[in-house]
């Protein structure tokens, strides 16, 4: 296989597809760049950008993700966070969607998850749509040119978004399906553009395979001091919580936005791009995140925009609240360029608490940030969901259920034994609300928010003098400089104290109820916590 070579499908023959139109393998960025506008599939923005809609689709589809049920994943999945499909329905959805496949064009990209090349996953990725390949190849990492000749598929992934699936015949839910088969090493997408099921199905593989290998997977960011990669730290957050734009500090190197490995060397990102939300996106908060919506190839997905100028809107989300733009990790000045760090010095935990309740940063101990971690709580706020009118607690364990494929405390267990081992201090951030919840307090401020991260990776808020929370039992700074002593105890920021008290109690109780689904399978200290 070559660069921009369009060849008959006979690398693709062993997985049972044959009979394509051309096949385009490894195609780069100017010739991706080619084929989706004259195919139509999306329209050139300013500085050469690709602007895309993904249809009615404009995120995952999560309900409509599968594993298949096979004698060697048997034992190992989460079937209850993972719904199963049978082989049988398997090996009829691969036939039909192959079937439908015949007569049209393709497009592979051979490419690598993982910067560690002793633990990357080797993935060939068949797209029907040109841009999907411009996506991915953004998003992974692209092997050098003179390997792809002899480049052998760990995981193949087929994506074809034109398939309907038929949910009484493929043992699915809906016309969309993502199934997973491990035993195949075979991903089928189908019924969906949106382009970010291609990336995350290579992070549920990985979460799949890396614990075996005493490898903690990770949906968190990561940066490093510069010149100092074992003074790295990791950013675990839900949607919302400012992973992206916390990790991205203009004084440290950025490894990368959202999925990494800790293995037994240090950390690695999975990835070779970032994929980040624009919506409200601000040239003077996040100038080179802004800069990229304006740089040759890179994806603009579901933005409106001028048909004229070609200007996009970062404040319109009448198409989605979910845009994005998708660029290479290159784009970033300050990104690692080997995407490698050192074993995490800190680990912080990113929370976006409507409640008001959860101070601006907390200590943990180990048994504490397992617990969160399991936790992974944020809250919607009112507004944002149609009957959404007081906070919603969301809890996501490990920080990314949806792409967990094995049980929560396999993930647990793995953070807490790297932590103990390696001596990281964990923090609990909220970026969330204070004086009051949402609809009466205020926004966390941002300069507190980064002033707190500061004294934390330099080191010096560990030699300040905390307190223990009262509904929480970890510890909280009482005083750090450059930081209102008052914004550190979330109760004095409220006009009425009992309300806190309240509040407090209310959240206390939905962490607790939340983490009952864990009893039995967690260890003493854990549950000590979980009990109170």
């Amino acid at each position: 296989m070559a660069d921009g070579r369009v060849n008959p499908d006979r690398p693709l023959e062993s997985l049972g597809i044959s009979g394509l139109g051309s096949v385009h393998y490894n195609l780069t960025e100017p010739q991706l760049m080619e084929a989706a506008l004259s195919r139509a599939e999306g329209k050139l923005g300013k500085g050469g950008t690709l602007l895309v809609s993904t249809g009615k689709h404009t995120g995952r589809s999560p309900q409509d993700k599968f594993v298949v049920r096979t004698p060697s994943v048997e034992d190992d999945i989460w079937w209850e966070n993972n719904p199963p499909m049978e082989p049988e329905s398997f090996a009829r959805l691969k036939e039909d969607m192959f079937a439908h496949m015949a007569g049209r064009d393709y497009f592979v990209q051979d490419l690598y998850g993982g910067a560690d090349p002793a633990h990357r996953l080797d993935v060939r990725v068949v797209t029907e749509l040109a841009w999907h390949s411009l996506f991915i190849r953004h998003l992974l990492r692209r092997p050098e040119r003179a390997a792809l000749d002899a480049f052998e598929a760990d995981f193949t992934i087929v994506n074809c978004p034109s398939f309907s699936a038929d949910p009484e015949r493929h043992g699915c839910r809906s016309e969309t399906v993502i199934a997973l088969n491990f035993e195949e090493r075979l991903i089928l997408i189908g019924g969906t553009e949106y382009s970010g099921e291609n990336k995350k199905s290579v992070f549920t593989v990985l979460n799949y395979l890396l614990p075996a290998k005493n490898i903690m997977p990770m949906h968190c960011s990561a940066n490093h001091a510069p010149g100092n990669p074992v003074d790295t730290a990791v950013f675990f957050g839900l949607s919302g919580t400012g992973k992206t734009t916390l990790s991205a500090d203009p004084s440290r190197v950025l490894i990368g936005d959202d999925e990494h490995g800790w293995s037994e060397r240090g950390t690695f990102n999975f990835e070779g791009g970032c994929y980040a939300k624009t919506i409200g996106l601000d040239p003077k908060a996040e100038p080179e995140i802004y800069a990229t919506t304006q740089r040759f190839a890179t994806v603009v997905e579901n933005m409106v925009h001028d048909d004229t100028t070609r200007e996009v809107d970062f404040d319109d989300d009448s198409l989605t609240a979910n845009m994005r733009c998708a660029y290479p990790l290159d784009y970033i000045s300050n990104a690692s360029e080997t995407a490698l760090g050192g074993h995490p010095k800190n680990i912080i935990m990113l929370t976006c608490d409507a409640f008001g309740v959860l101070p601006p940063i907390a200590r943990l101990t180990p048994a504490q940030a397992m617990y969160h971690f399991l936790s992974g709580f944020t809250a919607k706020v009112a507004g944002t969901e149609r009957g959404v009118t007081e906070p919603q607690p969301t809890f996501s364990t490990c920080f990314g259920a949806p792409f967990m494929p094995r049980r929560p405390e396999v993930y647990g267990e793995l953070l807490k034994a790297k932590i103990a081992k390696h001596g990281a201090t964990c923090w609990l951030v909220n970026t969330g609300w204070t004086g009051g919840a949402f609809g009466e307090g205020s926004r966390m401020p941002i300069k507190a928010t980064r002033a707190l991260l500061s004294a934390a990776l330099d080191g010096s808020l560990d030699r300040a003098k905390f307190r223990k929370d009262p509904n929480f039992g970890f510890e909280v700074p009482v005083s750090v400089a450059g930081v209102p002593d008052l914004l550190l105890n979330p109760r004095k920021t409220w006009d009425d104290p009992a309300a806190y008290d309240a509040q407090a109690d209310k959240l206390v109780a939905m962490f607790s109820d939340n983490f009952a689904q864990y009893e039995g399978h967690i260890d003493d200290d854990v549950r000590a916590i979980a009990l109170g």
